[in-house]
């Protein structure tokens, strides 16, 4: 299984064709397609449940919300899913997105709470050795670069020292890994092996901060 053509083509007349009458005469065809699409979603839950637990799979809405944005298009012309893992032991979660040009594989925590981003920085500013060995590892730094990605702060945040040596992952407002993929290889026969090569690829990454948010500075069970 696998995206199609066709699914791929709609995306992108739909970017050319954001409006409610060229949506509404097209709806049929949408409607196929979501299908197929959410079939290839549950495909993505059924490889990543070879391997982990997950508790939820969430499929995002085409329609947009526009009545607090400068940007009044009606639809999002992209398929997203995001999958949580189960429990409260088990931290992380996976994201995808299927946009022309734009395509994304994303996981981790993009916008921790207050209290988990700090239990992340106690834990940073203690000893952040095994952070830099994710960073370091050659299965992260195939699919991913080597580097958390999300939001920083510009300088270091409250109660923590502007000259700790780990001050470039102190600054960080969130933990996330990403990989793009082209138009081609998404359409590719192996791109949803391409995907769960890059999910596994994560694990010791959630395995960290799973410990981490689920403990004590002593390494003590909080849950």
């Amino acid at each position: 299984m696998q995206f199609q053509k066709n699914s791929f083509q709609f995306l992108k007349n739909l970017q050319k064709n954001n409006n409610r009458e060229w949506f509404t005469e097209h709806k049929p065809k949408f409607v196929e397609i979501q299908k197929e699409v959410k079939d290839v979603f549950l495909e993505m839950q059924s490889n990543l449940e070879m391997h982990d637990e997950i508790e939820k799979m969430k499929i995002y809405r085409i329609y947009r919300d526009v009545r607090f944005s400068k940007d009044k298009t009606p639809y999002n012309p992209r398929f997203a899913v995001s999958f949580s893992r189960l429990g409260k032991h088990l931290r992380g979660g996976y994201f995808l997105q299927i946009k022309p040009g734009e395509t994304l594989l994303g996981g981790g925590f993009w916008q921790p709470e207050k209290h988990d981003l700090q239990r992340i920085r106690k834990e940073i500013e203690q000893d952040a050795t095994e952070f830099r060995e994710i960073l370091e590892d050659k299965e992260y730094i195939k699919y991913f670069g080597g580097k958390f990605g999300g939001d920083e702060l510009k300088s270091a945040p409250r109660g923590f020292d502007k000259e700790h040596k780990d001050i470039d992952l102190l600054r960080k407002k969130g933990f996330i890994a990403v990989r793009n993929f082209t138009d081609a290889e998404v359409l590719s026969p192996t791109f949803l092996e391409e995907l769960d090569k890059s999910f596994k690829a994560l694990r010791p990454f959630f395995n960290l901060f799973s410990d981490v948010l689920t403990t004590n500075l002593n390494g003590e069970s909080i849950i």
